[in-house]
């Protein structure tokens, strides 16, 4: 079966999950099955159909599984979303989905030749730092710089609220596959002290800035989440670039010797520190911004146990009181509520997806001719897996807790689109490297 019909097929089961996700829901509200979750499906399938026949025109050659893979998670957010936060939600993250997808096709289309970003590299690499600041900005900031959850995360654009540092992670990457393109070998070294070839300041300089910058995320920002996340894809790029392990090593005690300075300056990472090491403290519990959402989202996926309570059926709200038992369930603590709902066998089977998706991006990346396009393909991958540990890590406790999305899953319009982009650069860099060479 040629690729792009194995695509085409494995877009059924995604249409199939969406119309048997709904008709559960409406059977779990009202008791009786409705037509709408066939109609919902219908509709599903045909806007998935059209991104098909477009990438079958677009890029015949590109990976007929990372788009299927992306329908599935996209279609099992849609129907978490509705069962939690109900249909206007549902509607919105619909609509973010089409939109989402309307910028996969306009990527696709306006970078075919991909390759050229690298002539704007610096200037790309600007704009996501303009990105990162954003948020900070007098007249840009959320409800006047006010804080989302401790952190600085949103701007509001008229009606719309935004999350710059979405678009700043795939800038970032395109500026850090760009840079070692060219530098990687003299990041290597070509003098050697005690027989090791160390690198010139010169070359290391881009690195330090970005690892200041991971430092000025947490203090600036206050987002441990984007902070994680950019600076475990620059250590995936630069490991990937060199095949040094010494370079991980290293990145990762100055970001260590880094995190502990701040955590005893700065109260807030101090607080977040403090929820993960003790999450069931009286006194952090009860306080504001304290361990009540990380502690009561421990309890909902002990409560799924192995094959979960059953879809719906998981408390979100104190009966009577309708007091938010786990708060922001549609958001950072989804994963919590599938554990709890469809239990550890359910949010494993997500997890696998999530690994397939990322399998295939490293794939596109080995199959790659050229290094600019495996370091995009590999670190692009590299963020998306590092954005589910950073989330999925936080919710069960492995690392402290971070206000990241799931991508695909969490209700969120900046996720959407931004990880619709990450997927057709994959989709790009895929089709050349699969693309039979000219004899």
């Amino acid at each position: 079966m040629r690729a792009r019909n194995r695509e085409l097929f494995g877009l059924l089961p995604a249409a199939l999950l969406i119309t048997a996700g709904f008709a559960a829901v409406f059977i779990q509200e009202s008791g009786k099955l409705s037509n709408a979750s066939l109609v919902l499906g219908a509709i599903f399938l045909g806007l998935c159909l059209a991104c098909h026949i477009f990438i079958r025109v677009t890029l015949p050659y590109a990976d007929p599984y990372i788009f299927p893979l992306v329908a599935v998670l996209a279609c099992f957010g849609l129907v978490m979303i509705y069962r939690i936060a109900g249909a206007a939600e549902a509607r919105r993250q619909a609509q973010w989905f089409v939109l989402g997808l309307v910028l996969f096709a306009g990527t696709i289309a306006l970078f075919r030749d991909y390759r050229k970003l690298e002539n704007y590299r610096y200037l790309i690499v600007i704009a996501s730092l303009v990105f990162l600041i954003l948020p900070r900005v007098p007249g840009l900031a959320y409800a006047t710089q006010t804080q989302t959850y401790g952190a600085y995360l949103e701007i509001h654009l008229g009606p719309l609220t935004f999350q710059p540092t979405e678009f700043s992670k795939i800038g970032l990457v395109l500026f850090l596959a760009s840079y070692l393109r060219d530098y990687r070998q003299a990041l290597v070294g070509r003098r050697k002290i005690l027989g090791y070839r160390v690198p010139s300041l010169k070359h290391l300089g881009p690195m330090l800035l970005l690892w200041g910058l991971a430092m000025l995320i947490l203090v600036f920002l206050r987002d441990v989440g984007s902070s994680l996340m950019f600076y475990g894809a620059l250590l995936a790029i630069v490991y990937i670039a060199t095949q040094r392990i010494s370079f991980v090593l290293i990145g990762v005690l100055a970001f260590a010797l880094g995190a502990w300075f701040l955590v005893t300056h700065i109260q807030h990472i101090d607080a977040r520190v403090q929820t993960w090491l003790h999450p069931f403290s009286p006194k952090l519990y009860t306080a504001y911004g304290g361990s009540f959402q990380i502690a009561n989202g421990l309890f909902g996926q002990a409560a799924g146990g192995l094959f979960g309570q059953g879809f719906g059926q998981a408390m979100l709200t104190a009966p009577g009181s309708g007091f938010p038992i786990i708060p922001l369930p549609d958001t950072d603590m989804i994963y919590a509520v599938i554990t709890d709902e469809l239990g550890l066998f359910g949010s494993s089977a997500l997890l696998l997806i999530y690994l397939l998706l990322v399998a295939r991006g490293f794939k596109a990346a080995i199959l790659s001719r050229d290094s600019f396009s495996k370091l995009l393909a590999a670190g692009l991958a590299s963020v998306l897996a590092i954005q589910v540990f950073v989330i999925v890590g936080g919710v069960t406790l492995v690392i402290p807790f971070t206000g990241v999305t799931l991508p695909f899953i969490s209700y969120g319009g900046s996720s959407i689109l931004a990880n619709f982009v990450l997927i057709a650069l994959i989709l790009l860099v895929s089709d050349r490297a699969r693309r039979p060479s000219r004899a």
